[in-house]
């Protein structure tokens, strides 16, 4: 039974400390679309999406409007299509078509992002996932709301490194082609380690193919909502700090939860997960930065940081898990720094580097996220930087993501600017000593000793 101190409590959560449902996305099997005519295939993408996804922005609207909870984006995430396009592709400009028509059907029904120009090449590659990882530049440049994810590892195959080198080289044309909105198309595109099948956040969702034919996925956020916890509680030892962070994390993943299943309900579609991760935006008193200040830093990136954010993701994760019996996708702590106000300032206060980052993706959700680095970071430094991220995931058995933005024509001190939910970015240094020759060795990393447990 619900007491009304809980129902003011959750009203000044929404009201005073920015909690959201972050996402609906409702993600769609296309692969009874498969066909080796191009046109055809186009046809039966855009006329499944147009149709299953027709209601998606007016529910989402109802339920924000009835329950009084903001539902920031309502998105979909399709089956990757390297997948789909693969008795039809025989260039990369025939993958583009295919980008093209989802942008087209993401526009006609109103949702924000659509994901899943995807290809999963752990620890090889089809032509067809080669042809579509070569169109992902085109593909990017020529739509708005397509968002594209590659998987180069896993815990249980290694990292194709082949995949690595040619996603460095890729990242940086598409910033290219993109340079005149500062190289915004790399904010469209993620690299993975051990990816999972249903996360309902951009750029990385795609439906996995053990997925059924459509499911609705949900992605709460509330950083505002934790820090506002936190300030009552300063000054207390660790386990008084983690028993709030829990408590708090269970009341949100209960909204998420509430709303998941209401949109379920409405549009007839099977409930899927509530990735319960905190994800923040530029708005102030909205940061995973100032959660960690709350903690005790002065700044995210001090001594302690680490610590402090294995803290916080084990604590959401334990406090999510006690208020849904599926929680998914990534659920924890996000820390982009462009989406950050927090994450900026410590980056432009000397605090905070690409270094640090990578050490606080360890512990985290996902990895190093929304990053702008020099416009002429070199392809192998970017592919090798990959490699590093690729690595902590696959030994930790944790997914890890790289989100990486070489702003043409900007370097350290520039800023880049994304705008909305992006935000903008200072322009970070990179590390100027060479990895060249080791991308050059190609082939795979093996899979680590640990992955092998049956």
């Amino acid at each position: 039974m619900i007491n009304i101190s809980e129902v003011i409590e959750t009203n000044e959560m929404i009201s005073k400390e920015n909690l959201d449902v972050r996402t609906i996305t409702l993600g769609i099997s296309l692969l009874d679309c498969v066909s080796d005519d191009l046109s055809r295939l186009n046809e039966n993408i855009y006329n499944k999406i147009t149709t299953l996804a027709k209601d998606l922005v007016a529910t989402g609207d109802y339920i924000g409007k009835s329950y009084g909870v903001p539902i920031v984006n309502k998105r979909i995430s399709v089956t990757p299509v390297s997948i789909i396009g693969a008795s039809a592709c025989r260039k990369p400009g025939d993958f583009v078509t295919i980008a093209q028509t989802l942008d087209r059907a993401a526009k006609e029904v109103g949702v924000n992002f659509i994901g899943g120009y995807s290809a999963l090449v752990s620890k090889a590659m089809t032509t067809a996932e080669s042809l579509l990882i070569d169109s992902i530049p085109e593909a990017l440049a020529s739509t708005e709301k397509v968002c594209s994810s590659v998987n180069l590892g896993s815990t249980k195959t290694g990292i194709n490194m082949d995949a690595v080198v040619r996603m460095g080289k890729v990242i940086k044309q598409t910033a290219v082609l993109t340079k005149d909105r500062d190289s915004i198309g790399c904010a469209k595109l993620v690299v993975f380690c051990n990816a999972p099948d249903d996360n309902p956040f951009m750029a990385g969702a795609f439906h996995g193919v053990t997925e059924g034919d459509c499911v609705i996925n949900v992605g709460v956020s509330g950083p505002g909502v934790v820090l506002h916890a936190l300030e009552s509680v300063k000054g207390a030892d660790f386990g008084t700090l983690c028993e709030t962070i829990k408590k708090t994390a269970f009341k949100i993943t209960r909204v998420g939860q509430l709303v998941a299943l209401e949109a379920s309900s409405r549009l007839g579609i099977p409930f899927g997960i509530v990735d319960l991760s905190l994800a923040p935006t530029p708005a102030v008193g909205d940061s995973i930065a100032d959660i960690l200040k709350s903690i005790g830093l002065e700044q995210p990136g001090a001594p302690g940081t680490t610590a402090a954010l294995a803290l916080l993701n084990d604590q959401v994760k334990k406090g999510g898990v006690m208020a849904s019996s599926y929680v998914g996708g990534l659920s924890g702590a996000f820390i982009p720094v462009s989406e950050d106000q927090g994450m900026i300032d410590a980056a432009n206060a000397g605090a905070l580097s690409i270094e640090k980052l990578e050490a606080m993706t360890c512990v985290c959700s996902v990895g190093l996220d929304m990053i702008a680095v020099p416009g002429d970071t070199p392809d192998s430094s970017i592919s090798g930087i990959i490699a590093d991220e690729m690595a902590i995931g696959m030994v930790n058995a944790k997914t890890t993501a790289v989100r990486l933005i070489p702003v043409i024509g900007k370097t350290v001190g520039d800023t880049a600017e994304f705008g909305g939910l992006l935000g903008y970015a200072p322009i970070m240094p990179v590390n100027r000593f060479s990895c060249e020759d080791m991308m050059k060795r190609g082939g795979r990393i093996p899979a680590p000793i640990h992955s092998f447990k049956n």
